[in-house]
């Protein structure tokens, strides 16, 4: 049998019947690794392996909401149970008969979990019908990764969803980590600076954090440090990173350390307390150009704003929760000091590409923000976990691995990947 470079069989038999993470509700109680059938791909969709699955936070605002989910939007889950999982990467096992010659079964790629159109199969499951919706998404009405195999129906492939892969070296956690990175991506372009090139050029917007200025990311959870490595692609003079808890800016400097300073880039840890006296030391007094926030604490949202320099930009990337999400703007500081507020909500097929490349190119390693790996029976205890906060960085899960009990990482590699599979995987 051909083997592709996880070390998976391509081209082997499909069995009938799978492992699916499902819910049927609202709730915990709803969720279930269950057994169901394989689907198989209509003339127009794909059948795919799925190699590697991430557990992402917001699985648990739709365990949380149920129908009521903006993607889920009166979709009857205990009629039609949907797979979980907006992470992951896949191998193409079938090709739907219209498709043939567009896709060839042991292709690798990944989905943009966002789908840019609204859903064209099942309307009548929706409320109302589907009227007014121009989104749906993998992992909510479409079938999800945490599963053995994925459906990829005609949105996926009507938005542009299904990126190809920019070399098949990659990891599969590589690959089911440029969703989650992806998002990093898409937020850190929302940042804009306006420059021009003398006294009498023209003025310009420039996308990204401003190249040779003071960058500072709140939060060094694992999304604040997906930060400040992919802030370092811009070349910032100082980088700061703060957190309450200094395990996590030590953790940062084992992650990023010697990159900063291969990159020119001094990288500054300021414990909470200590953020403002950071800012103004580095700076000179002329306060940070970026602030990323990467965390959802209105308290420390509103005073990092502060801090901005003059044409600063705070990215207000950690969402607040509903009750607590008004921040006071100085409306004397938009004016005369011309700061700004940007903040975004995901990525999209481009962002998707572009961290791929930014993957394979080294710009991230993927690695430093893998915290756990197991199989699909670990899917409902990861959740609980991400929700207690017991977990800091992404759990990875490999399908075809079975019954593997979830195992602690510090990092994680291809290598790493390739020896797992090779000794633990059935059912390929």
């Amino acid at each position: 049998m051909k083997m592709d470079a996880g070390g998976f069989g391509v081209g082997g038999g499909v069995p009938a019947t799978m492992q699916a993470v499902v819910a049927k509700g609202a709730g915990f109680e709803n969720l279930e690794v269950a057994t169901v059938a394989v689907p198989e791909p209509g003339a127009d969709q794909l059948l795919a392996r799925v190699d590697a699955a991430g557990v992402c936070t917001s699985i648990l605002k739709l365990v949380a909401q149920g129908p009521e989910h903006t993607f889920i939007n009166g979709w009857d889950m205990g009629r039609w149970p949907v797979i979980l999982g907006d992470e992951g990467a896949v191998t193409i096992v079938k090709v739907g008969k219209n498709l043939a010659g567009r896709y060839s079964a042991g292709e690798r790629f990944a989905i943009q979990p966002a789908v840019g159109v609204g859903p064209m199969l099942h309307r009548e499951r929706y409320r109302n019908g589907g009227e007014g919706m121009h989104k749906c998404a993998v992992g909510y009405t479409l079938p999800g990764h945490l599963a053995e195999y994925i459906l990829i129906q005609e949105e996926v492939l009507a938005a542009e969803c299904l990126l190809p892969l920019p070399s098949e070296e990659m990891g599969y956690f590589e690959v089911s980590m440029a969703e989650p990175i992806s998002c990093i991506y898409s937020a850190q372009e929302r940042n804009y600076h306006i420059v021009k090139d003398g006294p009498h050029g023209a003025r310009r917007g420039q996308l990204g954090l401003l190249p040779g200025g003071v960058a500072v990311v709140v939060g060094a959870g694992a999304m604040g440090r997906m930060h400040a490595e992919l802030a370092l692609r811009f070349g910032p003079r100082v980088l700061i990173v703060s957190d309450l808890q200094r395990e996590r800016l030590d953790r940062t400097v084992q992650c990023i350390g010697a990159k900063a300073a291969e990159r020119g880039t001094r990288l500054v840890c300021a414990e909470a307390g200590r953020l403002e006296e950071a800012v103004r030391r580095e700076s000179a007094g002329a306060g940070a150009d970026d602030i990323i926030l990467a965390v959802g604490v209105r308290g420390v949202q509103q005073a990092a704003i502060g801090l901005l320099a003059d044409g600063g930009v705070a990215n207000l990337f950690g969402g607040l929760p509903k009750g607590s999400h008004i921040l006071e703007l100085d409306a004397l500081a938009v004016h005369y000091r011309e700061i700004k507020l940007v903040g975004s909500s995901g990525g999209d097929p481009s962002d998707m590409a572009a961290t791929l490349e930014a993957i394979h190119a080294k710009d991230i390693d993927a690695g430093n923000y893998v915290a756990a790996v197991g199989s699909l029976d670990n899917a409902i205890d990861v959740l609980k976990m991400i929700k207690e906060t017991r977990i800091d960085g992404k759990a990875i899960l490999y399908p075809h691995v079975k019954g593997m009990p979830l195992r602690m990482v510090e990092q994680w590699d291809v290598e790493a990947e390739r020896e797992l599979l090779g000794s633990g995987t059935s059912g390929r």
